[in-house]
């Protein structure tokens, strides 16, 4: 007889870390388009205009908080007291898990890999792939950001860069780029919600209550 079991699956520090992320990311997608493409303000006095300056205060804001938020999340990764899950974004590694895990989302398999890791096989890759991009948009980022500040810890951190910048081809490239790992975020974002929805549907684990709850739901035999 199967009996289903609430388990801790998440840490506070790991869902505050989860949420926060998500809002800073939307709002720098909205902040960014606003900044690559302005809306045209036809009132009012000329010299009362600023609003692509106070968007990009905005941007730059949200940026400096995402980068406080992947530190924090690659500390939790190693110092967690709850559970340090660096192995779980190796998950992908376990080459029949993954292949398991494959197999029950083109629906060849009914039942999915078991949860030994917070992550299944493909999610490690996923939110590793994540993590990737986070680091990479905000060195791009702080390269954009650098390129217009020449004093203080901003014009430290250009100078820093630069040599990244010159090796990327200068700053048209750079930005590029970024622009490019912005439509990255928004793919992994349609994909993620999509597939937690779906995963949930199919395992009733609860797997979108526990980034609010902390708890999955697990069967267990008795």
């Amino acid at each position: 007889m199967e009996k289903i079991v609430p388990k801790k699956h998440w840490s506070v520090a790991i869902r505050i870390n989860h949420w926060a992320m998500a809002l800073v990311i939307f709002a720098l997608i909205g902040t960014g388009f606003l900044i690559a493409y302005p809306i045209t303000v036809t009132t009012g006095e000329t010299w009362q205009k600023f609003s692509v300056g106070e968007i990009r205060f905005w941007h730059i804001l949200c940026g400096v908080l995402l980068g406080f938020l992947f530190v924090w999340r690659v500390y939790l990764a190693f110092f967690s007291t709850f559970k340090a899950d660096w192995r779980d974004f190796l998950a992908f590694t376990n080459i029949p898990c993954t292949i398991k895990q494959i197999k029950f989302y083109l629906l060849i398999d009914k039942e999915g890999p078991s949860h030994e890791e917070c992550y299944g096989p493909m999610q490690s890759l996923a939110y590793l792939g994540l993590m990737g991009m986070v680091f990479c948009i905000l060195i791009t980022g702080l390269i954009l950001m650098g390129a217009g500040y020449h004093a203080g810890l901003t014009g430290w951190i250009y100078t820093i860069l630069k040599p990244i910048e010159n090796l990327l081809g200068g700053l048209a490239t750079v930005r590029y780029i970024h622009h490019v790992f912005t439509w990255g975020f928004i793919l992994f974002i349609v994909v993620h919600m999509y597939m937690a929805f779906w995963y949930d549907a199919v395992l009733k684990e609860g797997t979108i209550s526990s980034m609010v709850s902390g708890y999955m739901f697990e069967k267990e035999d008795h």
